[in-house]
């Protein structure tokens, strides 16, 4: 289809997006910052993290300049959070090797954490108009149905055809309003349900339409079972405050502060909160499970409440803290833990005595 660009650049200049807030200039960090946001997030979602972050941190150096905790702070609740600490190490990168001048290729972009081939290239294009091929998951879509491209994407022959099919589809010019194109098309209109295939400027030549393949393209990813894994977590009140612990650096939810999770061969969560954290408590209670689904696995996560009658002894190797209730939604947290917090802090629900509920 050799006027493909060509249709893409002129359906974008009237129906595509145009007033998104990090459009309409040329500032590297800008881009970066809503490109990593963007990864596997709806724009909707998107756009109010992206002001307060920018709001807090307008450039790479003051982004660099932060402690990771207040980072990871304002990302709370966006999830997948690697890239979050990727976005600050990266800052950092630009900072210390870079002289504060964030990289002018695709290349050299990609060299940075956390960002990879099509990311690195959507940055160059828009930033400095460098003519380099995208290839997210709008962009498979799209070229899957349009040019009926059979196979599953994240196959490595599949996903090879499709960065050979996307590179030679550049526009010769105005490759930042086609690579805009290619995101607003996929987000819009070749969406992966219910897609609006009656205003599709490749309505008349899309080979899935065609051969009535919308719905099996692009080919979905073999089917596996998803594991469960359960935990338990400890819920310690006292004086109307949380114990929380910080997460290492890396793994699951790192760097955010979580509730404490309990050991699988641990009986007494009594006897585990004395020796753990030099905590005297009384007897747990069982909150309401929840579930809460990651790429890769299922977490089934069983809170335990228990108030503590003291603190004189916690043991607090410096990644322990007590929030007072309410105060989480500042904090950095994983999504479950600001649930169990949100009915925490309903006045008096889970006071001494008071039955759990869930229970």
């Amino acid at each position: 289809m050799s006027d493909f660009s060509i249709r893409l650049i002129e359906w974008q200049r009237k129906h595509g997006r145009h007033d998104l807030p990090w459009q309409g200039g040329h500032d590297p960090y800008r881009i970066w910052l809503s490109e990593i946001m963007l990864q596997q997030t709806r724009v909707e979602t998107v756009i109010p993290y992206y002001e307060r972050f920018l709001a807090r941190f307008p450039d790479v150096a003051a982004l660099a300049a932060a402690p990771v905790e207040d980072v990871m702070a304002l990302w709370s609740g966006l999830g997948y959070y690697a890239r979050a600490r990727n976005l600050h190490r990266a800052a950092r990168v630009v900072m210390d090797a870079h002289g504060g001048a964030f990289p002018r290729s695709a290349a050299a972009i990609a060299g940075l954490p956390g960002i990879g081939r099509s990311t690195a290239a959507a940055i160059a294009a828009f930033a400095w108009g460098e003519r380099a091929a995208i290839l997210d998951g709008n962009v498979k879509r799209v070229l899957c149905r349009v040019f009926g491209i059979e196979g599953f994407p994240g196959d490595k022959a599949v996903e090879t055809r499709l960065w050979a099919l996307a590179e030679s589809l550049l526009p010769e010019r105005g490759i930042g309003r086609y690579i805009q194109a290619q995101m607003d098309l996929g987000a819009t209109l070749c969406t992966r349900a219910r897609p609006a295939c009656a205003r599709c400027p490749f309505h008349d030549d899309c080979v899935a339409r065609r051969d009535g393949r919308v719905a099996a393209l692009p080919t979905a990813r073999p089917k596996k079972v998803v594991p469960r894994r359960g935990a338990r977590c400890a819920v310690i009140l006292h004086q109307g405050a949380v114990l929380l612990e910080r997460r290492p650096p890396a793994g699951i939810w790192g760097g955010l502060l979580a509730l404490p999770e309990l050991p699988a061969e641990v009986d007494d969560a009594q006897a585990w909160s004395a020796q753990r954290f030099g905590l005297a408590t009384a007897a747990p209670r069982p909150l309401a499970p929840l579930t809460h689904a990651f790429t890769h696995f299922v977490l089934e996560l069983q809170p335990l409440l228990l108030h503590a009658s003291a603190i004189q002894g916690l043991a607090d190797d410096g990644a322990l803290c007590w929030l007072p209730l309410g105060a989480h939604a500042e904090a950095a947290l994983p999504a479950p833990v600001r649930r169990i917090l949100d009915g925490l802090a309903a006045p008096g629900l889970f006071d001494e005595g008071a039955p759990a509920r869930g229970a």
